[in-house]
């Protein structure tokens, strides 16, 4: 066992973790935990663009309107405008630090790049490196950071769980090795950069998303978890059951893109006057009734009528993939599906990252911050990275190191026991399959209460076959089991319709609506 320290160690390279570590890089020392499926998570495969005001013909108000609107009454209204207020300038420090973004030729042009616009929005603020913003974004910080001398990146290493003192503080984490071998990784301050939990359910946007590590890890050392039943579903995810997932971005239907029918009619105008721009919660439940009154397991999304040049200049890498799965925009329209997307609940933290254990934070999509509150507007989550890494970068400049001199320990681990973990494997597959059939875009309680009897059966079966002997995949599935158990109970005890959560037997809004707050202690006892 090694253990390097460090005075930051942050857990996660996607935009979060990788602004947080460049930000701060130059007066710490940083270990960045950064796995290979990182390349594979949500932040490279973030098409559409950020969100924040740069045009002159746009306004803070405006965008601060606009997300409170989509987040159905739950926002917290200070971090909303402490979020769009910072938007601009992390916007420049990613022009500053060469991230190519779409410019915009054209003679009336009001602001330097392309700005489109998505659902929810009431103006065009959308900034974007034609259809491939997260991985243009990503690819740059990368380039930085692999040029850093203070930042030192761990790529073999799967972290397990945090480190902690005796008075509760965070003072690091263990990880495991692809030999089996244990790490602990010390440090001052510790950095959740993780993604979601979208990776909880059957059919997600990305390829390795991730499924709320981060979430039950802080839960664990008793931080507080918030909102976890706002899970969004992406309206339009390419449909093929027997490929990887591909998402197609809201900005599609932003530049004009028609949802039909298996009719080939249009069904959004007739049900908001937003139509295809309507939040993506409106829309996703729309498509999600289309769905279950027609034939075909999907929906379509036509962008013809759009013509092939302007398909090709704003969509090259959404048109050279669907070439690949056999779809030419151009003359067909693109078989979708709603999928698990982002997660607007995670960690409750403050708006410097801080959760409530002292030395530990959470930025990103992990990160609850009350930005989202019901529902997460297009395009703000990248916003809400790099504005928040930024802000995180600043306080840990301030605030003082935890303790460096406890013990700690870590489970002892045998070998991984190849019988126990296709067990384990099948187990997770029907974690999966739960939450998609009874916590997914239409909920209700008796749909609940079989999720809830579901889980606790998969726990029980989990418990007894590693009685004997535990596996890293065993206790990386009981960590999921106990964070998507919590989701339920979050989801039970909201009894209304708000946003992302929608119930059949609590149809509208309650009075004094709030967000929900659980930790470890409200999981059921074994």
């Amino acid at each position: 066992m090694t253990t390097p320290t460090s005075d930051i160690l942050i857990i996660g390279g996607g935009v979060a973790g990788l602004t947080l570590a460049l930000s701060i890089a130059d007066t710490h020392s940083v270990a960045l935990i950064r796995p290979a499926q990182d390349d594979q998570g949500a932040s490279r495969w973030a098409q559409g663009g950020i969100a924040a005001v740069l045009s002159p013909d746009d306004h803070v108000d405006a965008h601060v309107s606009d997300t409170l609107v989509a987040g159905d009454g739950l926002c917290d209204e200070r971090a909303v405008r402490f979020t769009v207020e910072h938007g601009p300038e992390a916007i420049n420090w990613l022009i500053d630090s060469g991230v190519p973004f779409t410019p915009d030729h054209t003679d009336n042009a009001r602001y330097p790049f392309h700005l489109t616009r998505e659902g929810g929005h009431n103006a065009r603020r959308i900034i974007h490196a034609d259809d491939a913003t997260g991985r243009a974004v990503v690819d740059t910080l990368l380039q930085r950071v692999m040029a850093h001398p203070n930042i030192t990146q761990h790529h073999q290493l799967s972290v397990m769980g945090l480190l902690q003192d005796t008075q509760g503080a965070c003072l690091g984490a263990y990880a495991i090795d692809e030999q089996q071998q244990w790490h602990a990784l010390t440090a001052r301050h510790t950095v959740l950069a993780t993604g979601g939990a979208s990776g909880l359910y059957q059919h997600t946007t990305t390829p390795s998303p991730s499924s709320g590590e981060g979430m039950i890890m802080a839960a664990e050392l008793g931080a507080t978890l918030m909102n976890l039943e706002f899970q969004q579903f992406h309206p339009t995810c390419f449909y093929d059951p027997d490929g990887p997932a591909f998402l197609i971005s809201e900005a599609v239907r932003g530049e004009g893109g028609h949802l039909l029918n298996a009719a080939g009619e249009r069904f959004m105008p007739a049900l908001d006057a937003r139509a295809e721009l309507a939040p993506r919660d409106v829309v996703a439940r729309a498509i999600d009734a289309e769905i279950q009154r027609q034939t075909l397991p999907h929906v379509w999304l036509d962008v013809r009528h759009l013509g092939a040049d302007a398909i090709h200049h704003h969509f090259p890498t959404i048109q050279a993939h669907c070439l690949s799965r056999g779809i030419d925009l151009t003359q067909q329209p693109i078989p979708v599906v709603p999928a698990a997307h982002y997660s607007c609940g995670g960690i409750a933290t403050d708006l410097t990252g801080a959760t409530g254990v002292p030395g530990l934070f959470a930025i990103g999509e992990t990160a609850c911050t009350g930005l989202h509150g019901a529902n997460r507007m297009a395009s703000n989550s990248l916003l809400e990275c790099l504005v928040f890494a930024r802000s995180c970068a600043q306080a840990i400049q301030t605030v003082a190191p935890t303790s460096q001199h406890e013990e700690f320990t870590w489970p002892a681990l045998p070998a991984a026991n190849g019988v126990i973990d296709q067990q384990v494997m099948a187990l997770r597959k029907q974690l999966r399959t739960t939450m998609s059939q009874h916590v997914a875009i239409v909920r209700s309680s008796a749909g609940l209460k079989t999720a809830s009897q579901s889980l606790a059966q998969i726990a029980a079966t989990l418990a007894a076959l590693t009685e004997q002997q535990m596996t890293v995949q065993a206790l990386r599935l009981q960590q999921l089991v106990n964070l998507a158990r919590l989701t339920v109970k979050a989801a039970q005890q909201r009894h209304e319709s708000r946003g992302l959560h929608y119930s059949t037997d609590w149809p509208d809004h309650a009075q004094n609506s709030q967000p929900s707050r659980l930790t470890r202690h409200d999981l059921p006892k074994p």
